[in-house]
């Protein structure tokens, strides 16, 4: 179902939306299934300026039932371990060496089954082998980290994030 769209109740008069495909919805409809892969445009305005836009395309029902099929295949496969100390969180990476299982089953096995709490590490790997071996460099304090600056679009003035970076 397509929703309607909010906040509209006239459209805009500089817009002709006679001459392309692109319309407003009035009132909430079945998205019919066409010719080809349906796409939606949508679109949010934030007060504050913060305006997102994305399409949205319908999938390939054949890799659908693919993923349903149990065939999926990734090139990284996260573990995502948490504890709630420091020390336990250790104690959790050495134990991550050995675990029995598929690394799939075990990475969403982390996920979706286990609490999350303050200290966390995730190991990333292509194979059982590369996550096994990450644990205990992780554990060992040795692993490289990660570190992400976000300042927002920097447009207002030149270096405006270099302050929080330094």
């Amino acid at each position: 179902v397509l929703p309607r769209t909010l906040h509209v109740d006239e459209p805009s008069s500089q817009v002709d939306w006679d001459s392309g495909a692109v319309r407003l919805l009035s009132e909430a409809r079945d998205w019919s299934v066409g010719e080809g892969r349906r796409r939606a445009g949508v679109s949010s305005f934030g007060i504050s300026g913060t305006n997102a836009h994305v399409i949205l395309e319908e999938g390939d029902p054949e890799a659908g039932a693919q993923l349903a099929g149990g065939s999926f295949r990734s090139t990284v496969v996260p573990w995502v371990l948490s504890a709630r100390s420091a020390e336990a969180l250790r104690e959790r990476l050495h134990q991550a060496a050995s675990v029995a299982g598929g690394s799939v089953d075990v990475g969403w096995s982390l996920v979706t089954s286990r609490s999350v709490f303050e200290h966390r590490a995730v190991l990333l790997g292509g194979n059982w082998e590369e996550l096994v071996s990450s644990a205990p460099v992780v554990a060992s304090g040795s692993a490289p980290g990660v570190g992400v600056l976000f300042a927002g679009l920097g447009g207002q003035r030149v270096g405006m994030g270099r302050v929080l970076y330094e």
